[in-house]
């Protein structure tokens, strides 16, 4: 059965628990070229999707000698969903459909254990402080999740708020504070759950005529973790909910922790007395990682996988993937696969060659050329001084900016980035990336201008 060879292939490749946790519970169903899998919740499926589902698609096709060309992850509706890893048999639908006295079981363990199991609910248990990795543009973040962890309802971080772009390691820095908070206090009761399955379990609760429970599950936690509230708008009865569950969990000095893409001032589709009251405690900035803190991040994603990862290509990849971790994870997963597929060690060639696409995106996108014209523009300079000889620092300072994000955006040698600012030595680079360096740790200003290009580029 395709699913069983898949499985011991994926048995092999992944950590142990990596393999126990998130694959062995998924159920398999082959319909002519395609293979779909389920499982029990969209959490499981999103993960699923960014971490391992094109190294299951490879092994796919492989294993079925090409007849296999898609494999889909959905979220299953059935019985069957409600196992939990360690009931869950690595079957096939058809098998599960014909054990009801487990489902049942399962069921009833369920029902007895909801509460209990609800204080742990969707917490990843990959997502701690020893597994991330901190750098300049989360290291702030990542020291006040630990602060908050030791003076839990304090009002000077109560609710801390972490905001930023997609994929920056919000979501694991605030499950991180429950995992560390459950480990210290099994008996804690700690919720995370986003702003959109807030909203579903809210509506589902009037359905089923459930209201006071819900309200009494949400508003007798200890901790409450809730990603991407910005998604709540709009969601009118679910915004008032959310209100009134927020204040009591405040009145009662029991934390509340949130993220979003944005600042909360910043959230004008919301209603403003949540809004004002998102800002009553700590809000916290994560930044794109810089290239120092993405090496590192795929060197300890590939020591956690048992990858054996050389540091010259962790630089390439780094070089080339600057928007979030997510999408860091997802070009190292590209590399492991197509390193195993072909059956030779990771080096350059191989690097090379997974992230042909992306290398062909960001030719496109970010080149040298591209930086100076926006660096010109946002400093409102004529182009031809950012490459010109004059010294004056009204140039200098752009011009110095504009080789240190090449040097950090585009991969280019200093040779290459040199003779792209007018023919010039590559030791005058070099000293310009370090200045760029020492500027960003001392003027604030200057790295803020710095940060704010990055974005433009990255955008």
């Amino acid at each position: 059965m395709l699913w069983t060879d898949c499985l011991t292939r994926l048995r092999q490749e992944l950590s142990g628990n990596v393999f126990t946790m998130w694959i062995r519970p998924l159920v398999a169903e082959e319909l002519n070229d395609t293979l779909r899998l389920y499982a029990p919740n969209p959490y499981w499926t999103r993960y699923i999707q960014e971490h391992h589902l094109e190294l299951i698609t490879i092994l796919a096709e492989q294993m079925s000698e090409g007849r296999v060309r898609k494999v889909e992850i959905l979220v299953d509706s059935r019985p069957g969903a409600i196992l939990s890893a360690n009931e869950q048999p690595a079957t096939t639908t058809a098998a599960l459909q014909s054990a009801p006295a487990a489902v049942s079981k399962a069921k009833k363990e369920k029902d007895e254990t909801g509460n209990k199991n609800s204080r742990k609910r969707l917490l990843n248990p990959l997502f701690t402080f020893s597994l991330f990795v901190e750098g300049r543009s989360n290291q702030m973040a990542a020291e006040t999740c630990r602060k908050v962890l030791t003076q839990l309802g304090a009002s000077q971080h109560n609710p801390l708020f972490l905001y930023g772009p997609t994929g920056l390691g919000k979501t694991h820095l605030m499950q991180a504070v429950g995992n560390a908070l459950l480990q210290a206090k099994p008996n804690a009761r700690v919720m995370y759950m986003t702003a959109e399955s807030f909203v579903q379990d809210f509506v589902s609760s009037l359905q089923q005529g459930k209201v006071e429970e819900f309200k009494k599950n949400c508003r007798s936690l200890d901790l409450l973790l809730v990603d991407d509230i910005h998604l709540l708008a709009g969601k009118e009865a679910s915004l008032v909910e959310f209100f009134y569950t927020f204040n009591a969990l405040l009145d009662e000095s029991k934390q509340i922790i949130l993220t979003s893409d944005r600042y909360p001032k910043e959230l004008t589709e919301l209603d403003a007395r949540l809004v004002s009251r998102f800002s009553w405690g700590l809000s916290v900035g994560v930044e794109p990682p810089d290239i120092e803190t993405r090496i590192e991040i795929l060197l300890k994603k590939a020591e956690s996988s048992g990858v054996e990862l050389p540091r010259n290509c962790a630089l390439f990849i780094a070089q080339q993937v600057v928007a979030n971790v997510r999408e860091l994870e997802g070009a190292l997963n590209k590399v492991v696969a197509i390193s195993r597929f072909k059956g030779t060690p990771i080096d350059l060639e191989v690097v090379r060659e997974s992230l042909k696409d992306v290398l062909a995106i960001r030719a496109r996108t970010i080149s040298t050329e591209n930086i100076q014209r926006v660096v010109s523009e946002y400093f409102r300079i004529p182009l031809k001084e950012i490459v010109g000889p004059k010294r004056t620092r009204i140039y200098a300072r752009p011009r110095q900016l504009a080789m240190g994000l090449a040097r950090e955006l585009t991969g280019d040698s200093f040779p290459e980035i040199g003779m792209a600012f007018g023919g010039r030595d590559h030791s005058t680079v070099m000293h310009a990336c370090e200045k760029v360096i020492s500027l960003r740790e001392e003027d604030p200003i200057f790295n803020e201008d710095y940060k704010n290009l990055q974005r433009l580029l990255q955008s």
